[in-house]
């Protein structure tokens, strides 16, 4: 099978397939790096350490760094699918040329969804990092929680906005002046947003009482704007988890989350090397710089019955050197 498929080909196919942008790909960039391992360094604050006025011949006052390292493991991410005898025997020999190019396109196919679920659990670890400050990799016998420093101060749970009395404006303002960078855009889900647009506090502010108007996201964000608050975006993408033969489907970025954050790039998305990619490098005339960030490969386990898999594999980790300027808000959904 190996022969029918040469791993340059599918290195060839894997470099020039274009996947859909996901949201975390623009906040967390993505960069392939050549170790496992990596020392995050968290930046401190952004806000100025104001230097002293001195007198002439005397020394200047010594500042320090603010960084903290933190080592990091990169996760070590994989997905296989089988293929059968019968397809193997039909891809050996097929009837004609349209054939063999349908069944080559079938395992391509393979090898694209197999992708997009590593690409999903990327960004599933990047969407929980936004939302918690964390990153859980509980599953296949793991159990380990990343936590990336997010102070406390910065977190609040069961915000409820369905209640009248409460003000969300004055919520986000309160919020707002406890970040000393000051966020610039705010992430949550639709959800939240349509109990924002509803809500009678909010309404009364752009409109005025007594009116049975609802705003418009574009109305909100004007105000917001006004107030020097960030605007709010929606991110409501979902993933599909196997179990057994059915599947569940989940949100990225959780539903009750209200993330206010800076403009800018919050990290990286870092990719590294796998045991298959370093086995492959050795063995045969594929180099490191050939692979990208997640290397497919075709190879057979068994030969009775003929074990023959597609297996999509990376490791990776976000990284996030601007914690600190991540607010993060936990909205009661009912």
């Amino acid at each position: 099978m190996e022969e029918l498929l040469k791993q340059k080909d599918i290195l060839d196919y894997l470099r020039e397939r274009q996947y859909p942008t996901l949201l975390g790909e623009e906040l967390f960039p993505e960069v392939k790096r050549e170790s496992l391992e990596f020392d995050m360094i968290a930046e401190g604050s952004r806000t100025p350490v104001i230097a002293s006025v001195h007198g002439f011949d005397t020394e200047a006052e010594i500042g320090s760094r603010e960084a903290q390292e933190m080592a990091l493991e990169l996760a070590l991410i994989k997905r296989k699918m089988q293929m059968k005898e019968k397809d193997i025997l039909a891809l050996q020999y097929p009837r004609n040329e349209a054939e063999k190019k349908y069944l080559t396109k079938r395992v391509y196919n393979d090898f694209d969804a197999l992708n997009l679920g590593i690409r999903a659990r990327v960004e599933l670890m990047r969407m929980e990092l936004l939302a918690n400050g964390t990153v859980s990799l509980n599953e296949n016998g793991l159990s380990a929680v990343i936590d990336y420093g997010v102070p406390d101060t910065h977190k609040v749970e069961n915000v409820d906005w369905d209640l009248e009395k409460n003000d969300p404006i004055e919520d986000m303002l309160t919020w707002y002046n406890l970040m000393e960078t000051k966020p610039k855009r705010v992430l949550t889900s639709n959800t939240i947003l349509m109990k924002l647009l509803k809500h009678p506090k909010i309404i009364a502010r752009l409109f005025g009482n007594n009116t049975t108007r609802i705003a418009t996201v574009g109305e909100l964000n004007t105000y917001l704007t006004s107030l020097s608050l960030p605007a709010i975006y929606t991110y409501d993408e979902v993933y599909r988890k196997q179990k057994g033969r059915t599947f569940e489907t989940h949100r990225y970025f959780p539903e009750n989350a209200f993330v206010m954050m800076p403009n800018t790039e919050l990290g990286e998305t870092i990719y590294g090397p796998t045991p298959e990619e370093i086995v492959l490098t050795s063995e045969s005339d594929v180099t490191a710089e050939q692979v990208g960030k997640i290397l497919d490969i075709i190879y057979t386990e068994t030969k009775d019955p003929v074990g023959t898999w597609k297996k999509g594999v990376a490791t990776a980790l976000p990284s996030c050197p601007y914690a600190d300027e991540l607010f993060q808000a936990k909205i009661k959904l009912a």
